[in-house]
């Protein structure tokens, strides 16, 4: 039987469980999305969101490019021995840092990646602005993760209440990223579209990492692809300046009377 996933197949399966992060295979979904992408050895890549850094190994291993795992809930310093022992320590850089605070300088990425954390952060209007700042004119800027195959409108469809919490708002589904990215000014975008019974892959791991989890493996068996799959989006930086974000407001103080006579 052949996999969908030729590269993922490679690693192995209890490599991949140790360096779980999430409710997705970030390996399967880095490979999804790295088949639209041209990456090149030696271009420079930040991993936003990294979790415990699987994607990011995978990255420099696959495409021998360098990369800044970059994430704020997990340890860089797990990710740092797991770097060493996967041989690819001069070359996969552990960074804790927010993803509405990064610490690098203008145009310094030549591709922008983020797996299955995006949503968390990148709704906002504002958030492709300012990340594609640091992305160099005419690099991409591509994630994919858990979302919809497409949008809610009304009420919460009554199969999905058992495991919908109020924060899955965030999930949208592939034509909802297309419109926000485009909107933003600075964005071209390429690709967006859903994975190929998504729903399947993701069933497929929870059985493998979290048999136990009975609400949601049970939502996405009666759901089926109906709402919940696997999306991906995929832009190019346009050469438009970006707005460069707001850090500080110089001010002076001037004492003046505080009511009138």
């Amino acid at each position: 039987m052949t996999t969908p996933f030729p590269r993922s197949s490679a690693y192995h399966p209890d490599w991949i469980r140790a360096g779980v992060s999430g409710g997705a295979n970030s390996l399967w979904l880095t490979e999804w999305l790295t088949d639209a992408l041209a990456l090149e050895p030696g271009m420079r890549v930040l991993d936003l969101g990294c979790g415990r850094g699987a994607s990011s190994v995978f990255l420099h291993r696959e495409f021998g490019v360098q990369v800044w795992a970059t994430d704020l809930w997990f340890s860089p310093d797990e990710r740092a021995r797991r770097f060493h022992d996967a041989g690819v320590a001069d070359a996969v850089f552990p960074i804790r840092a927010d993803a509405r605070a990064l610490p690098f300088a203008t145009e310094f990425f030549d591709a922008i990646i983020s797996i299955d954390s995006y949503f968390y952060y990148g709704t906002d209007d504002l958030y492709a602005n300012y990340l594609a700042g640091f992305a160099r004119p005419g690099a991409p800027i591509a994630i994919a993760g858990a979302g919809l195959t497409r949008e809610i409108d009304g009420p919460l469809p009554e199969h999905l209440r058992p495991w919908w919490e109020p924060s899955m708002a965030c999930l949208h589904s592939a034509p909802w990223w297309r419109r926000h990215w485009q909107r933003s000014g600075v964005l071209e975008v390429t690709h967006a579209d859903a994975m190929p019974d998504g729903w399947q892959r993701w069933l497929d791991w929870q059985h493998e990492v979290a048999p136990d989890n009975a609400t949601e493996i049970a939502v996405l068996a009666a759901d089926r692809g109906d709402y919940l799959g696997y999306v991906r989006a995929i832009a190019r930086r346009t050469d438009t300046p970006v707005d460069p974000p707001i850090t500080t407001i110089d001010t002076t103080y001037h004492r003046t009377p505080l009511l009138r006579e």
